[in-house]
């Protein structure tokens, strides 16, 4: 049995499709099963990452567990508590700078070392940015004009599915324990680039115009907390973060490419209309 938490999530919910459709036994841990929609094969289990405690039906039986950064560590104690021998850790490029004193990096950096102790097989999974960041630009797209930060950073985005493919891999064999996967897309892109890789599939004029870093600040401060928002301009105004590097994780791990930007789009033209 393999438990899949953030179940409701942009990878958690291809990773818990992908195991069904392999016929794994998969349990998906929401808050609210009664709400959840999961795939066939697939079982909707109550749970609150928050506390730990109330995980412990969840992983009984199981073998295995994916889960995200920045929850207690508590949670390993559970899971080795109720048997299950595998966590595969939904991390960050982040965590390789080293970097503590980032709030991002930080609690990355800190849910990697406390798996490590824990006495629990691992894999750490690594992404850098996610394609459907591109969706907080929807609004923008709708008008034409999409402004955004850090023009001259490119980005290895990734699809979310990509990063399941890999995860899913990871849970089911004992393989990949003890790796660290640097998980990108096939090609380094600035925001003007994916602003025109999206114009081209929507089939409509969209300009990008680059916002300056005082200008997002603000705008950011009303969407996270300070540190947060501190960590984001250490990583791509101050050049703390590599996001352009390739690296053949998908292809090795799941012997497939990653899609690419433009592929992602016309999939997912209609989330822009």
């Amino acid at each position: 049995m393999i438990v899949v938490a953030g179940a409701t999530g942009n990878v958690g919910r291809e990773v818990v499709r992908l195991l069904a459709e392999a016929g794994q036994p998969v349990r998906a841990l929401t808050r609210d099963p009664a709400t959840a929609t999961v795939p066939a094969g697939a079982t909707a289990v109550a749970g609150d990452l928050t506390d730990p405690a109330t995980l412990r039906p969840a992983f009984e039986g199981a073998t295995a567990l994916f889960l995200l950064s920045g929850y207690s560590p508590d949670i390993f104690g559970e899971a080795s508590r109720a048997g299950v021998r595998r966590v595969v850790l939904l991390s960050g490029g982040s965590a390789e700078t080293g970097d503590r004193s980032n709030a991002v990096a930080g609690y990355m950096i800190e849910t990697e070392d406390k798996l490590r102790a824990s006495g629990l097989g691992w894999t750490m999974v690594r992404p850098r940015m996610f394609m459907t960041n591109a969706l907080q630009w929807a609004p923008q797209v709708k008008s034409g004009v999409v402004r955004a930060p850090w023009p001259d950073v490119p980005s290895a985005v990734i699809d979310p599915a990509d990063i399941a493919a890999v995860v899913a891999k990871a849970l089911v064999s004992a393989d990949h324990e003890g790796r660290e996967y640097p998980v990108t897309g096939p090609e380094a892109l600035r925001p003007e680039e994916r602003v025109r890789i999206l114009a081209e599939a929507l089939g409509r004029e969209i300009r990008y115009e680059a916002q300056p870093d005082d200008e997002a600040r603000a705008e950011m401060l009303t969407q996270m907390p300070e540190q947060y928002v501190d960590a984001f301009f250490s990583f791509y105004s101050d050049g703390k973060l590599d996001e352009a590097t390739l690296f053949p994780t998908v292809l090795e791990v799941t012997g497939r490419p990653p899609r690419t930007f433009a592929e992602w789009a016309r999939a997912n033209a209609g989330r822009f209309r």
